[in-house]
């Protein structure tokens, strides 16, 4: 624990809050204990007067030789692929944006002229579809047996 008379975070009285939860619902406090050293976790100021509401509280249990932390179960999980999924969507918004505005363009050319028009939003879409799906299908394949390969 840091000096007590350092100012605590809004994140150090969350995780006091947090042990407090536990220890109410492992039968440790009283529902008006908890609701007492919730306030007083939500008042303090320091680390000292943090440490005063767990003092009598047994300290959280550290993870075993060979269990995980949530963190690594998260992104073993494939919670980090969230942000690879969302990248793809706004890479096929893009490309989807990009095919109705080019085809548009080439309708309304074709309309104006009224003259069968050489397809060339083909050349604009075409790689970038295919660039996009070998991207997308690539990663499912990979992403699965990745996670696997972590997991092992």
């Amino acid at each position: 624990m840091p000096d007590p008379h350092l100012l605590a975070a809004d994140a150090d009285r969350a995780a006091v809050v947090t042990r407090l939860d536990a220890s109410l619902t492992d039968g440790r406090l009283t529902l008006a204990e908890y609701e007492d050293r919730s306030a007083r976790a939500h008042a303090a100021r320091t680390y000292g007067e943090l440490a005063e509401l767990t003092a009598d509280l047994p300290r959280p249990a550290r993870p075993q030789q060979g269990q995980r932390s949530a963190v690594t179960q998260a992104v073993h999980a494939g919670a980090w692929h969230g942000a690879w999924d969302r990248d793809l969507r706004t890479a096929w918004t893009g490309w989807a944006t990009t095919a109705v505005i080019v085809v548009g363009i080439w309708l309304v050319s074709m309309l104006a002229t009224g003259d069968l028009q050489y397809p060339w939003p083909v050349w604009v879409i075409g790689p970038w579809g295919v660039v996009l799906a070998a991207r997308t299908l690539g990663e499912r394949r990979s992403g699965s047996a990745g996670r696997e390969r972590l997991r092992a």
